[in-house]
């Protein structure tokens, strides 16, 4: 028997787990830090690293409480964050500057640039992360910072992502050039490839912008998986945390590919981690180039096989702003969505609220919204939404499977899932598939998981899986609802290509209001013959 503590960061806030290798979950904290945003520029999205070790300190606190285990019984801990989540640093991996965090898109123009120049002079990684570099990455956050910084250019060493900042923080690790560098983050976000020869050539980078001179010596560090060691927790937080120094800190990940951990994948699986946005993560042995997919990287999910990586730039953050400008809150806003039949809102909502990660990759874009009335409730919308990125994760799955991933299992994982049927039954519905939902919340469990093979206890993520993993409860879908949404997916998804890519061949777009309306009706006439019966 070992207990392991698995640390969750989040985008408003980190969640720790203290867990059993026998008896699973034993208790849990949580704390809150702030996102700082600014309401004349809603592309900003900063957090401060003091608040995130802040918040740490307060949540370990409360998991210890809550799993009513001394510290020193902890045998590792592991680490997953949002990402690309970047902050440059100093030569003694002090922070110049907060976290560029992973829903920041300053970037844009920056990420426009990267991709120009890379299919321009032939740069074989830019087809790795999908043809397109995004403002949500590591490069393009850095250059903005660089660009728009030059008072602090002069302290600048190097850039970490948030897990490996966060790692070297616990481990005590002072030089930059001994941090992890973990290939989940670096290989998704930073064009690093290891069949490359690592990150993009110093030509590439000073043809991009002269700026970029010297940072690839300076991104060097100690490239690993996550089931090899990032090192020991120091003294200093030991000391902090209630814990004992020295334990072991495995290399980190990001939280969505280690929530994939956590809710069981398998090679064949698709896992929706839906939060606040949405990542969608696979597995196979082998790796082969998706277009327009975030990433195939070897060794990002799983050690031993390639990981996949796509998603939805907002998700929760979508539903929760429906609410929020409707005076009221996402669940208030639910109650009796779950009368709610396919198509009866009459509404076609395209999700790019946040631009679009995948797989236009365009951060220009805003949220659409085809077919109001003067009847339409917030509720109407909130709807509509859900079963937007229900398409819009269907348009992900077309162009995985479409190059060579099966999709034999759909999970839906992440928090939402877990207190949100009305988005599970519309998922299975709008993609004619079961989806497997874990009977609990699987949120730092993927980190504990890693903790454990840090710790030995455990010889591999699938000896792990086995004891720590929860059942899963399915939703099948129903015939009518998906018959519906097969009507309905193909205007969702000409409009979705026709308005999302400004080299797009004219499309047809007057069909697409009285198919709405038809449905609409339909559903509705459904809805008072059911009346009728009851």
């Amino acid at each position: 028997m070992a207990v392991v503590a698995g640390v969750d960061y989040g985008t408003l806030s980190v969640r720790v787990s203290v867990v059993d290798s026998e008896r699973g979950r034993l208790g849990s904290g949580v704390a809150d830090y702030p996102l700082n945003r600014r309401r004349d520029d809603p592309d900003y999205a900063t957090q401060s690293h003091a608040d995130h070790m802040r918040a740490l300190v307060e949540a370990m606190g409360k998991a210890l409480a809550s799993a009513k285990a001394p510290g020193e019984t902890i045998e590792a801990i592991a680490v997953d964050t949002t990402g690309s989540s970047v902050i440059p640093v100093d030569e003694n991996l002090e922070p110049i500057d907060d976290y560029y965090l992973w829903c920041d898109h300053r970037a844009w123009r920056e990420a426009a640039l990267i991709t120009e120049t890379a299919h321009r002079t032939g740069l074989p990684a830019i087809q790795w992360c999908g043809g397109v570099y995004s403002s949500e990455w590591g490069f393009s956050k850095l250059l903005h910072w660089l660009r728009h910084n030059p008072g602090k250019r002069g302290r600048f060493f190097t850039a970490l992502e948030h897990c490996d900042m966060a790692a070297a923080t616990l481990c005590g690790i002072r030089d930059p050039l001994q941090a992890p560098r973990s290939i989940c983050a670096m290989g998704h976000k930073w064009l690093w490839n290891d069949s490359l020869g690592g990150l993009p050539p110093e030509e590439f980078l000073v043809e991009v912008d002269p700026l970029l001179k010297g940072v690839r010596e300076r991104l060097a560090g100690r490239y690993a998986t996550s089931d090899c060691i990032a090192g020991g927790l120091s003294g200093e937080w030991a000391s902090r945390l209630g814990l004992r120094a020295g334990i072991p800190i495995p290399v980190g990940a990001f939280d969505a590919h280690w929530d994939a951990i956590g809710a069981g994948v398998q090679a064949g699986d698709v896992v929706n981690v839906v939060g606040t946005s949405t990542c969608i993560m696979a597995i196979a042995p082998s790796a082969s180039l998706i277009p327009g997919v975030c990433g195939v990287v070897p060794g990002s999910v799983h050690p031993s096989m390639a990981g996949i990586e796509a998603g939805l730039s907002a998700t929760g953050d979508i539903f929760d702003a429906i609410a929020r400008r409707a005076g009221t809150t996402v669940a208030a806003l639910s109650e009796g969505l779950d009368a709610y039949r396919a198509g009866q809102t009459g509404l076609l909502r395209l999700t790019w609220d946040n631009g679009d990660r995948t797989v236009l990759v365009n951060p220009e874009l805003g949220g659409v919204t085809f077919g109001w009335t003067l009847m339409h409730t917030a509720q109407d919308e909130l709807f509509a939404a859900i079963e937007g990125t229900a398409f819009h994760t269907r348009v992900i799955f077309d162009r995985m499977a479409g190059h060579g991933v099966p999709i034999r299992r759909v999970i839906n994982g992440g928090g939402v899932p877990q207190k949100n049927e009305v988005l599970n039954r519309v998922y299975a519905n709008v993609l004619n598939k079961p989806v497997l939902v874990p009977e609990t919340e699987v949120t730092s469990l993927g980190s504990a998981i890693f903790a454990f093979l840090a710790a030995g206890t455990f010889h591999s993520v699938e000896e792990a899986q086995h004891r720590l993993c929860p059942k899963y409860r399915v939703i099948e879908p129903q015939a009518e609802a998906a018959a519906v949404y097969e009507e309905l997916y193909p205007a969702w998804r000409s409009t979705y290509f026709g308005l999302g890519r400004k080299t797009a061949e004219p499309v047809a777009m007057g069909g697409v209001l009285p198919l709405l309306r038809r449905i609409a009706k339909e559903a509705h006439n459904r809805n008072d013959a059911a009346t009728d019966v009851a």
